[in-house]
């Protein structure tokens, strides 16, 4: 298989060039010339148009699959569809919100066990670190999860509930041992409840509730126990830019952290919701333009380290659309399927470069996740490959999620993907020819 393009992104830098794959890796990376005469009208040859450009396929860190258990809300086969119609080719499921959860191995091989079969893309799982289950946490580890997802307030569910400070200190210093990595969501619920409560229908007031000192003090408390134990940490879904400035000091002292943020902090800001729309909602809050902003200047500054969905879908009626209270609906936002082009198009408007974006889009969680064979074109990754169309606008409307809801819809995008490859085969809307995958990319079942 052969796919070439007068622009392909490389990991070191854009140029015309052939990619040739066998056995679905990538075996060479040569010019776009370079291609034997016998092989440029053979029907394994693929010639890209002029106006769309090679990528590699996008590796998503943070989506919530849901199922077992929750599966209305979303599951494995409509996700993963969602996900290759966007470009992505490889997304890691969070541990929560299905039932089980995955914070036992026994949670873990139901998750493999459902999702075999039903995947159109490449999938990974992280574990989750809840109190009392210390003692699964490396037995998940040599099992193939990538790493360990807690919460450290309530997480909305029951089944998944937070670490208090002696107990993120306990799992920082079991996976310190093994070199495991903890993914965050950091809120402090002490500062929260200290906030107004977010009742009716007023956007502002949702915002009020969930103030930024919340994500500010939750993230010094875990960047203080990842000093004290020596672990690796990672911050999920930073919304609060005033956060910036304690990630800057903790890495200069020596902490191991890293940190996202996603499409919906990239695009909206909170003067633009409007009261009683419940799709927006999601938690930490969508916050001013000027945090928006700032967020930008952080990914074009390497302060940021990637960018993934945090799709966290449900059913319309848990969004409570019918009465629009931000205070009883569900928080998360849908947008799996049009991440690519939500963050293009603002990193167009702000000159920040399409190989950035495929570096936070793919490359960047890739290794976060641990997923060496994924994240770039180059000899020996997976031939998963997407042609983009950077110029092309489309307007959000029919989506794959399984529920409708998201605040993307009806909005302008710019960029359109026009094709997907996964192991160096297009695509087609066929049978699910995902895997499932190991800490390392290693396949463990074929779906």
């Amino acid at each position: 298989m052969i796919v070439r393009a007068r622009r392909v992104v490389l990991p070191d830098g854009e140029r015309p060039a052939a990619v040739h794959a066998t056995g679905g890796r990538i075996t060479a990376v040569t010019g776009f010339d370079d291609v034997a005469d016998g092989d440029v009208t053979g029907d394994d040859v693929t010639t890209l148009a002029d106006d769309e450009v090679l990528l590699p396929g996008l590796v998503d860190s943070h989506v919530h699959v849901n199922e077992p258990g929750r599966t209305e809300w979303e599951g494995f086969a409509s996700a993963t569809r969602a996900a290759a119609a966007g470009g992505i080719t490889t997304v890691v499921d969070m541990p929560l919100n299905s039932i089980p959860p995955t914070t036992t191995l026994d949670g873990l091989a139901t998750k493999r066990a459902v999702a075999a079969g039903q995947v159109s893309v490449d999938v990974a799982f992280w574990g989750g670190a809840v109190p009392g289950n210390t003692g699964e946490l490396r037995p998940m580890l040599d099992a193939g999860v990538v790493g360990f997802k807690c919460f450290l307030l309530d997480s909305g569910v029951p089944e998944f509930p937070p670490l208090d400070d002696a107990g993120l200190r306990a799992v920082l210093t079991e996976l310190a041992a093994v070199d495991g990595l903890l993914i965050a969501h950091c809120e402090d619920e002490a500062t929260i409840d200290a906030a107004p409560d977010p009742e009716g229908r007023s956007y502002a007031g949702f915002l009020a509730s969930r103030p930024p000192a919340a994500e500010e003090t939750a993230i010094a408390r875990l960047l203080a126990a990842a000093a004290d134990t020596g672990a690796r940490v990672h911050v999920v879904h930073l919304a609060d830019a005033g956060a910036l400035p304690l990630l800057r000091r903790a890495r200069a002292d020596g902490v191991r952290v890293t940190v996202e943020t996603c499409p919906h902090y990239l695009t909206f800001a909170a003067d633009e919701v409007p009261d009683g729309d419940t799709a927006y909602k999601c938690c930490p809050p969508i916050r001013e333009a000027a945090h928006r902003e700032a967020l930008w200047q952080a990914l074009a500054d390497g302060d940021v380290d990637l960018v993934v969905s945090d799709h966290s879908p449900c059913t319309p009626e848990l969004k409570r659309l019918d009465v629009g209270d931000f205070g009883l609906a569900w928080g998360g936002i849908a947008g799996l399927q049009v991440t690519l082009s939500a963050v293009w198009t603002g990193a167009r408007a702000r000159g920040l470069p399409l190989g950035r974006v495929v570096e936070l889009m793919s490359a960047a969680p890739a290794a976060l996740a641990g997923l060496p064979t994924k994240g770039g074109i180059a000899v020996g990754k997976d031939a998963d490959l997407v042609a983009f169309a950077p110029d092309a606008t489309a307007t959000v409307g029919v989506l794959e999620h399984r529920n409708p809801v998201t605040p993307y819809a009806g909005r302008e995008l710019t960029g359109v993907v026009r094709r997907v490859w996964l192991h160096g085969e297009p695509l087609d809307g066929g049978a699910p020819r995902g895997r499932l995958l190991d800490r390392g990319g290693s396949a463990r079942v074929t779906g």
